[in-house]
């Protein structure tokens, strides 16, 4: 069936049994009686992590000060050039104490800006800030600590760049238009960033970083990347990125006490992503009331996991491929919905995920430990990382396609102790019984992307299993719209300690050779 029909048909179903799918509020799940013991105490800790930030991660107080970039001879009309007279008032701003730089009315175009501590820029409702489509009206930031996105990736452009800053903020109502297509800003063959796609925001070692009721559209690469900072609150923030390459919507590396919330990403590549390439450790992140669609991974940790992450706690999501009446430019299918994956070493323990519909995804549920090992030149190799402590819980979703979900380590490192739990899917089906032989790849040094893992249909329609112990499933029900030969279970080998509804798995399972 061609892709667009597929897509209809199973879109069809999901609105007849499902309609207006959304996420629900949940109440907190009674924990059952045979929860592993480690359950408890992580719902505990991050419960409790998300009610300290909720309650003390609010945004900071700043002055009253508001100053207009027209001062500085800004003109609003969409041709001239103003970088200069906003970068002057973001300056001044600054120098004064901080305060508001506001962009009140029509369509202000710059080059790249500079942030300073204690400035919140306003983007008022109907105005837009233009990014330059001329690569020289962006200034080469190198940053002082290297990382490996500086290093490896060797991202130097930004529309909006700080460093080492505290208290900043970027607002509207209004709109931020990076302009990034592929006629002003393209790619070097065989580089997956370059300098010569600017990222929208980049926002470096930084505390005190409010980022609400903004929309932002279209940059040349990434749309955004908070790396290494605190106190990041992001809210009420829309992201439509479609207009090149690794098109991201929200990237966030390293950070430490962070909130997202109702927030909305429709993004080209990953939605949603926590990493790890500044080598500092993702804690204490809250999500909640989210929508993430992605043409590649809705909801991720990966790919880059040289630092650790832990307590990772996101609920009320809506996650999945871009919806057919929605701008995409790479498809409508998501790579997956839920990644959880370390590739490069570091560890990722302490997620909750809870509440959240998965639809359009080919592999609703992905969770890796790879061995690429990727690090800054001269660096040692580090082993393959650890996966451990995680729920996922009441998931829900129809329209999703053939692949199914996948759970898979290394030998030197096992997807170890994790809970998934009350999982309600619907998907496309149509497996055949000679699915079952697929052979599906180690592939140890690949990225975080479940499409090298047997992108047109891996053994079980449910979920396959391989260098995994300690999992616990109960309360699967996955149901193909097309009937299924394959199982719903299936032990690809060294596995340990599989129990599906507090029985083993393997009764219930088809076993690869070993």
């Amino acid at each position: 069936m061609p892709f667009v029909f597929r897509v209809l048909f199973l879109g069809l179903i999901a609105f007849t049994l499902n309609a207006g799918a959304a996420p629900a509020k949940t109440p907190v799940p009674v924990i059952p009686a045979d929860a592993p013991a480690w359950e408890g105490p992580m719902r505990a800790n991050l419960e409790k992590m998300a009610a300290d930030l909720t309650a003390t991660l609010t945004p900071w107080v700043h002055p009253r000060l508001v100053i207009l970039p027209e001062i500085y001879g800004a003109k609003a009309d969409g041709n001239t050039l103003n970088t200069t007279a906003i970068q002057n008032a973001i300056d001044i701003c600054a120098y004064r104490g901080g305060g508001t730089v506001l962009l009140s009315a029509g369509d202000y175009l710059t080059g790249a800006l500079e942030l300073k501590s204690g400035v919140i820029i306003e983007i008022a409702k109907g105005c837009r800030l233009l990014g330059s489509t001329n690569l020289v009206d962006y200034t080469v930031r190198t940053p002082k600590r290297p990382t490996v996105m500086s290093v490896n990736y060797k991202v130097s452009l930004a529309l909006l760049y700080a460093e080492g800053v505290e208290k900043v903020g970027i607002r509207g109502p209004g709109t931020i238009d990076f302009q990034g297509g592929r006629k002003y800003f393209t790619t070097k063959p065989g580089a997956a960033f370059s300098d010569e796609r600017p990222f929208g925001i980049h926002i470096i070692d930084s505390k005190k970083i409010l980022v609400e009721n903004i929309s932002l559209k279209d940059s040349s690469s990434w749309m955004q990347s908070y790396l290494n900072c605190e106190d990041l609150i992001i809210r009420r923030m829309k992201v439509e990125n479609h207009a090149n390459d690794t098109n991201a919507g929200l990237t966030i590396d390293g950070c430490r006490r962070v909130i997202v919330r109702d927030t909305y990403l429709n993004s080209a590549s990953d939605a949603f992503s926590l990493k790890g390439a500044s080598f500092r450790p993702t804690e204490d992140v809250l999500v909640d009331n989210c929508t993430f669609y992605s043409a590649g991974a809705a909801f991720k940790i990966g790919d880059d996991t040289q630092g650790d992450f832990r307590r990772i706690y996101a609920k009320n999501l809506k996650l999945g491929g871009v919806p057919l009446d929605l701008r995409s430019s790479a498809g409508h299918e998501a790579g997956s919905g839920i990644t959880l994956a370390t590739i490069d070493g570091g560890t990722v323990e302490d997620v909750l995920i809870r509440s959240a519909v998965i639809e359009r995804s080919r592999a609703p549920i992905f969770l890796r430990v790879g061995n690429r090992g990727r690090v800054m030149p001269g660096m040692p190799r580090p082993p393959a990382g650890t996966l451990k402590h995680v729920v996922i819980e009441d998931i829900s979703g129809l329209s999703n396609f053939r692949q199914g979900s996948l759970i898979a380590g290394v030998k030197e490192g096992l997807v170890q102790d994790l809970v998934v739990r009350r999982v309600k899917l619907g998907m496309e089906g149509g497996g055949s019984a000679d699915m079952t032989g697929t052979a599906v790849d180690e592939n140890e040094n690949g990225a975080a992307d479940a499409g090298q893992f047997s992108p047109q249909g891996l053994p079980a329609y449910g979920f396959y299993l391989r260098h995994a112990a300690g999992i616990s499933f109960s309360g699967i029900s996955i149901t193909p719209t097309a009937p299924d030969a394959r199982p719903l279970f299936f032990d690809g080998g060294n596995t340990d300690d599989i129990s599906v509804d507090g029985a083993p798995m393997l009764p219930a399972s088809v076993t690869s050779p070993k």
